[in-house]
């Protein structure tokens, strides 16, 4: 058994080479991981298909005895050089890989799940007919030898893989059922006939454009997976060819918030596309118009999260969340802060004077010397050099740190699932913070006893967003013991204190769990932090004029008070979504030197 997988390795290794020339002789990737055992492939987390690839290192991992076990052995070149297609044309990186799924799952409402599989089979099919026809590979035989090892209990192919068999027909003119699927009736055979003529022009019409068309093979496949639920749970060869389904795992997760233009309109049946069709159809000219306009719209949180998960990106909501508001935050963030360099206080030379006997030896400047005379006389021909000092000037002037408090109660948004703006904004003012080289102190609060925060001041961006991306969701009740303790002395480096939340802010005046005057801890802080303080509030924008009810007169006075007598600036925003060009606007005003 040893030597037969010893030659099968050494086959596969010689086919290698000649898989990478296929596609161009300046292809390089990394030499594959040939696995002798199922244990070995799960250990480099290759389970069910024969072969995977890996975006995050590049590679391919193939199952030896999976390869033999199906009779595919003697397809190395074939197998290696289909493998190597996903690398090289689709879907070539992590981003196309999740922009693929995305448009995938828009046209599969309700199936979603499948998405990661239709688009397996879609890219499959761009790699195999450009492997087949330009270079005449085996890509037929692979599919014909899966065919033929069925045995006769073998559950009968469902309609999804008929389909996609179908497609490969048409795409390489091979007779009706050479690749499996004859014997169906009639009424079936002449609906999956039309279907599959429309989704091999869809491979050639958009060969070089496979993206755009990606909404319309899922579309072309919906009805055929309503029907097939039973097959997809694992009966049909395509089991075999998932070697995309956890291609992103361990990738950078930037690129998946944007809803691109294609992926809203190409959620459409290809007869409805005139340039696979030929049809002269209205609703093919509006998605095409939709197309060239543009839109610009950013996913939510959780709809970001099903895409990486489907994907193979291996990380929690939580982990998500923060990639997600970083991303968002960048494009807000303030400029990198310049600094001129300090005048250097090394020494400077100024000039030459006399050498004289008893002046220390090594001060002598020979070469000045005896440029003056080529016959040097101590004490009158010999010179030393004159340095002067110059005193740096200290042009760096301190970082004002920033504490931020913000609101995480029953009536903020939770970041993990939809857009929290006060999420954002805090990521935007804090990493703007981080910068200019302040440390950052973030509070997240909700009721009493629910209390997030990071261990004082710091400037890891993780662990900040982790905190700023936490969520409570219960009663309001400002953590004033928190502002007490921050704020017990008065801190070594000025510090900002910012307010994020709504009307719910004036429980920072009660009093605290020691009968302490929130109105006295709150001045101290003012007066320790010695920086001021901000409130970004969600609040009528005319609060400070507005009547109200008695209770709303309560907190419009008591912020008055604040902004009166201890000298908070208070920001009243009429939306949260006002709240991400107040923190870049509070960042340019803190954190650009002017």
């Amino acid at each position: 058994m040893k030597s037969q997988h010893a030659e099968l390795i050494e086959q596969w290794r010689a086919a290698w080479p000649q898989a990478l020339a296929v596609w161009s002789k300046f292809t390089r990737l990394r030499d594959p991981a040939l696995c002798v055992s199922r244990v070995h492939a799960g250990k480099e987390g290759l389970t069910g298909s024969f072969a995977m690839i890996r975006l995050l290192d590049q590679s391919v991992v193939v199952d030896l005895p999976l390869v033999a076990e199906l009779g595919l052995q003697d397809y190395g070149l074939e197998i290696l050089a289909h493998e190597i297609g996903h690398h090289i044309l689709a879907p070539g990186s992590a981003g196309d890989q999740f922009r693929l799924l995305a448009r995938m799952r828009r046209a599969l409402p309700t199936l979603e799940q499948h998405a990661p599989m239709v688009a397996n089979l879609y890219t499959d099919l761009f790699i195999n007919d450009r492997l087949q026809r330009q270079a005449s590979l085996r890509m037929a035989d692979i599919y014909r030898k899966l065919e033929q090892g069925k045995s006769q209990d073998s559950p009968a192919s469902g309609k999804v893989w008929l389909l996609y068999m179908r497609i490969y027909e048409n795409l390489w003119q091979l007779p009706r059922g050479d690749l499996g699927g004859a014997g169906m009736d009639d009424g079936a055979d002449e609906r999956l006939d039309t279907d599959a003529w429309l989704g091999a022009r869809l491979i050639r019409v958009y060969a070089n454009d496979w993206m755009l068309a990606a909404g319309r093979f899922a579309t072309l496949l919906l009805p055929y997976l309503v029907e097939d639920t039973g097959a997809l749970k694992g009966n049909d060869p395509s089991r075999y060819f998932h070697d995309t389904r956890d291609a992103a795992r361990g990738c950078q997760t930037y690129g998946a918030q944007q809803i691109e233009d294609d992926e809203e309109n190409g959620a459409i049946h290809p007869v409805h596309d005139k340039r696979i069709s030929g049809l002269d159809d209205a609703e093919g000219e509006l998605a095409e118009k939709a197309h060239r306009q543009g839109g610009g719209q950013l996913r939510e949180p959780f709809e970001l999260g099903d895409i990486l998960k489907a994907s193979g990106v291996d990380l929690s909501d939580h982990e998500i969340a923060i990639s997600y508001y970083r991303e968002r935050a960048l494009p807000h963030l303030v400029r990198f802060p310049s600094r001129p360099a300090p005048e250097t206080a090394e020494p400077q030379m100024e000039g030459l004077s006399p050498w004289e006997i008893g002046d220390p030896l090594d001060e002598i400047d020979w070469l000045q010397s005896v440029m003056q005379s080529p016959r040097p006389i101590p004490g009158v021909t010999t010179v030393r050099r004159e340095y002067g000092r110059e005193p740096a000037r200290d042009i760096d002037n301190t970082p004002v740190d920033l504490d931020m408090y913000v609101d995480s109660s029953g009536s903020m948004p939770n970041p993990q699932q939809h857009t929290s703006f006060l999420a954002l904004a805090g990521a935007v003012i804090a990493l703007s913070a981080l910068r200019a080289g302040s440390k950052v102190q973030v509070t997240l609060w909700s009721g009493k006893r629910e209390v997030m925060r990071t261990p004082g001041f710091v400037r890891d961006e993780d662990m900040i967003l982790g905190v700023l991306t936490g969520f409570f969701g219960g009663g309001t009740a400002f953590p004033i013991h928190c502002l007490r303790e921050t704020y017990a002395v008065k801190r070594k480096r000025p510090t900002h204190i910012l307010q994020i939340s709504d009307s719910g802010i004036t429980t920072m005046f009660d009093k605290d769990e020691r009968g302490n005057s929130g109105w006295d801890i709150s001045a101290r802080a003012m007066e320790h932090g010695g920086a001021g303080g901000t409130m970004a509030l969600n609040i009528s924008t005319s609060w400070d004029q507005d009547g109200g009810g008695k209770w709303m007169q309560k907190i419009f006075g008591d912020l008055k008070r604040a902004r009166d007598e201890q000298g908070w600036d208070i920001h009243a925003v009429a939306q949260f979504e006002d709240l991400l060009e107040f923190a870049r606007l509070f960042s340019q005003r803190h954190y650009v030197k002017s």
